[in-house]
């Protein structure tokens, strides 16, 4: 499984483009299978973990699916919006979860309390707090920082559905409205919030530059490998255009 994981996480953004030109997300495995297989596209938490947990399941293993609060972003309590799975692997559960953005695991996490594992320069953990709570926490220079919390509880691809149509249509959600693309990897990891391309390594170093709205086609296939089609392209481009 920790091969496949990192294969995924290398080869799949974290993107929202789609719910940015307002199409509908759908998570049947036949479209999910299209779009960022053969299409070579990404997606967010929904499309990815789903498609990863059907790639699990059928070479065998047991897979729950989980909903999290996002903790990354402040002190405020934001509803459950995140979807992640987790993975029992001989007895043990393992945090999977291949849709975190540039901020998630490149590996699975033993879902332990005190759990504490290295990967590819990045250091994530595990924390239990009450009512059998799960936190996933990353290690920066200034202490350990909250990533998600989430609960014991398994939802299955109703709940995914529900929290899906909340994050591509509710006008609360930060994926409308502009774009998101993110990729972890060993060493650097990289985000595009709508046109400001940010880059964070493992030794401290960040960089950041503004990205036209004519480079933003072609940076988005050499930072990230997605290739747009004309009609993608167009919309996008009139999105970062209107600054919106």
């Amino acid at each position: 499984m920790t091969a496949l994981h990192r294969a995924h996480v290398a080869a799949v953004p974290f993107e929202n483009l789609d719910v940015a030109l307002g199409r509908q997300i759908p998570l049947d495995l036949k479209s999910l299978q299209a779009k960022l297989v053969a299409r070579r596209r990404g997606g967010y938490c929904y499309e990815q973990n789903s498609l990863f947990a059907a790639a699990l399941e059928q070479i065998g293993f047991q897979v729950a699916g989980r909903g999290a609060r996002n903790r990354s972003r402040g002190t405020t309590l934001p509803p459950v919006t995140h979807a992640l799975l987790a993975v029992t692997v001989e007895g043990e559960q393992w945090l999977a979860d291949v849709g975190f953005g540039w901020q998630g695991p490149l590996e699975p996490v033993p879902l332990r309390d005190g759990a504490r594992v290295e990967q590819g320069g990045w250091t994530f953990g595990i924390g239990v707090e009450e009512e059998g709570v799960h936190v996933l926490r990353s290690l920066r220079p200034e202490g350990w920082h909250d990533l998600y919390a989430f609960a014991p509880q398994s939802l299955y691809p109703g709940d995914f559905t529900v929290m899906n149509h909340y994050s591509s249509s509710h006008p609360q959600s930060r994926f409308l409205g502009q774009v998101v693309v993110q990729q972890p990897s060993a060493g650097v990891r990289r985000a595009l919030l709508r046109d400001s391309l940010s880059t964070v390594r493992t030794d401290g170093s960040t960089g950041e530059r503004i990205v036209g709205v004519a480079e933003l086609a072609a940076t988005l296939e050499a930072e990230f490998g997605i290739e747009l089609d004309a009609e993608e392209r167009a919309g996008l481009e009139r999105l970062q255009a209107a600054g919106v």
